[in-house]
């Protein structure tokens, strides 16, 4: 069974914007762009798969992150690719909120 992460408290991202989790904290492949868009929260693989750019330092507009690098954009909610230079898919994690926390349960295909 793969763990619940506690990774932020409600009020820690501002919407429209990230926090990186550190893979040392998730156990995962790859740090974890943890984002906040809408009142709804997102957990994506930081590195985009074009070239390398922190997601978590992306610009944040209706369900979209769009890499700061090369503007390479994809969906908030399942990682797939929107636009080019990026052409593959990054994987997403599962978000919940329980009280004031928020956990991310780590995609079992990207532990470490």
């Amino acid at each position: 069974m793969v763990e619940r992460i506690p990774a932020a408290k409600l009020g820690d991202i501002p919407d429209g914007e990230a926090i990186l989790v550190p893979r040392s904290l998730t156990g995962t492949i790859d740090d974890i762009a943890l984002f906040q868009d809408g009142g709804e929260y997102f957990a994506l693989d930081n590195t985009c798969s074009h070239e390398l750019a922190s997601l978590s330092e992306g610009w944040i507009e209706d369900g979209v992150v769009e890499c700061p690098l090369h503007t390479g954009r994809f969906c908030l909610r399942d990682g797939k690719v929107l636009s080019a230079p990026a052409d593959t898919d990054v994987a997403a994690h599962t978000v919940e909120v329980d009280g004031d926390d928020i956990l991310i349960v780590p995609n079992p295909e990207r532990l470490a």
